[in-house]
């Protein structure tokens, strides 16, 4: 099998990763391009004798640490875009925040993400109980969840309510969906992406976004479906069955980002 070969099957959840870490789909595929250009250019370099999918994640982190460069340094020549998204994200994306989604919401071990961020299981044990603690500190806010299953959507809900968010409402079809938002002041959404009626969760988000642009997380089975790379894709997207600290990563990344960040 071909490196190419190798890789492309864990590509959709790279680039998952990468727009969660960064709040947009522009700027996280921005990220893998460069990375699987750097690939190309040095595949023996590639392998590190750790699992396909460990080393592509750890590919990925040399390319996102090299961009996060101190004002007044560094590559002159480096893209703007890459060097202003790896300024700002240097900030507001700290290892933490990384080691939370590379384990809750890519689902690699301690030792797998210690392997991928360059540090050792210890640092990450400790790094993660710091970002936990961070998010629990975090500014509350109003959660429209739009669940057409009730065991799930009553899982959502009391995720939700142990973060501190209150619930704005429980909508299980296109039109309650965008009903409910009008009637609250919710600033985030959590979606699925089918619904009870046969409507679809992606379209009653795009019209909630027409009227407010608040970040939205969409929950499916199918994740892969949806990170194609032929049109707009949802920034935060999490897969069926999920953990709690799954849910909890994905609410604390999208709230850092303004909407205007988010594709």
């Amino acid at each position: 099998m071909s490196l190419g070969d190798e890789i492309r099957g864990h590509l959709p959840f790279l680039r998952r990763y990468a727009r969660a870490l960064t709040g947009s789909q522009q700027h996280g595929d921005n990220f893998v391009h460069t990375t699987l250009e750097v690939i190309v250019a040095a595949p023996d370099e590639f392998h590190a004798g750790n699992d396909t999918r460990v080393d592509l994640y750890r590919n990925f982190h040399r390319i996102w640490e090299s961009a996060f460069i101190e004002d007044g340094e560094g590559d002159d020549e480096q893209d703007p875009i890459i060097r202003a998204a790896g300024q700002r994200l240097a900030r507001i994306t700290p290892l933490g925040r990384q080691m939370l989604l590379l384990t809750a919401l890519e689902g690699f071990s301690v030792e797998e993400t210690a392997t991928i961020t360059g540090t050792d299981d210890a640092t990450v044990e400790s790094l993660l109980t710091e970002a936990i603690a961070d998010i629990d500190r975090e500014a509350r806010t109003s959660v429209l969840i739009i669940e057409d299953e009730p065991l799930i959507a009553m899982e959502l809900e009391q995720i939700v309510r142990e973060l501190g968010h209150e619930v704005a409402g429980i909508a299980t079809t296109h039109s309650d969906a965008v009903a409910a938002f009008e009637n609250s002041e919710a600033g985030l959404v959590l979606a699925d992406i089918q619904l009870a009626d046969g409507s679809s969760g992606i379209d009653a988000v795009q019209d909630i976004l027409a009227i407010a642009p608040v970040p939205t997380i969409f929950v499916t089975a199918f994740p892969e479906r949806l990170l194609t790379g032929h049109c707009v894709e949802p920034t935060f997207l999490i897969s069926k069955p999920f953990r709690d600290n799954t849910v909890r990563a994905a609410i604390s990344q999208s709230l850092l980002f303004t909407p205007q960040l988010a594709a």
